[in-house]
Formats: structure tokens, sequence, C-alpha cells
């Protein structure tokens, strides 16, 4: 098993970046501003609340910026449901993105549950 030295290190970190390139290719035209700036703070918040939280070098601070990064993580598949329902997505690209959260939201409790 390898060490984790730095936040690049962490699974949960590189999943979320993937999320973030995702998010971003798909809404990148979408003409509803607020909703593209929304989504694509969220899944920013994601990935750099598990980076602010580890360099934090502090098991509670840490787990404070996981849960941050599991709320923000929920609101992107919210929004995603919602981008299905407005027809800002079509099915096979709400399949396929909201895969990524799922599978993050399980990595952060799993992680948050490793640092009790």
């Amino acid at each position: 098993m390898n060490k984790i030295l730095s936040f690049e290190d962490l699974l949960v970190w590189q999943k979320a970046k993937e999320q973030v390139v995702a998010i971003y290719k798909v809404f990148h035209s979408c003409r509803d501003y607020s909703f593209r700036d929304q989504i694509q703070r969220a899944i920013i918040s994601v990935m750099n609340n598990i980076a602010e939280g580890f360099e934090r070098k502090s098991n509670n601070e840490f787990k404070y910026f996981l849960n941050i990064s599991k709320g923000s993580n929920g609101e992107v598949r919210s929004m995603l449901y919602a981008a299905l329902d407005l027809n800002y997505i079509d099915k096979q690209n709400f399949e396929t993105l909201v895969s990524g959260p799922k599978e993050i939201s399980k990595m952060l409790f799993g992680l948050i549950k490793s640092l009790d």
C-alpha cells in the first residue's frame, strides 16, 4: 500500500478532479449562466475542500472539510437531476455524470469513518 503524502495521492481527490473536468465539459455551453456557474462551483468545492482539509494536518479539521465536500457533492448530484429535468443534459450524459458523485460520496463516507 502506498503512503499518502499529499492530497494528490488521495483517490477521492483524483476522482473529484475527473468530475470537475467532466462537469465543465458538459456544461461549458449551457446558456443558463447561473445554473452553469453554480454546478461548476459546487464540483470545484468538492475537490478543493478535500485538498484544504488534507493540508490542515489535523484529523478533526480534515473530517470537517470532508463533510463540506460531501455536502457540495450532494449539491452536484441534485443539480444533475435538475439539469436532466430542464433538458440541459440528456439521459445518457446524466447517467454518466451522476455515477461519479455517487462513487465520490461513498469514498468520502469511508474516508471520514476511517478518521474516527
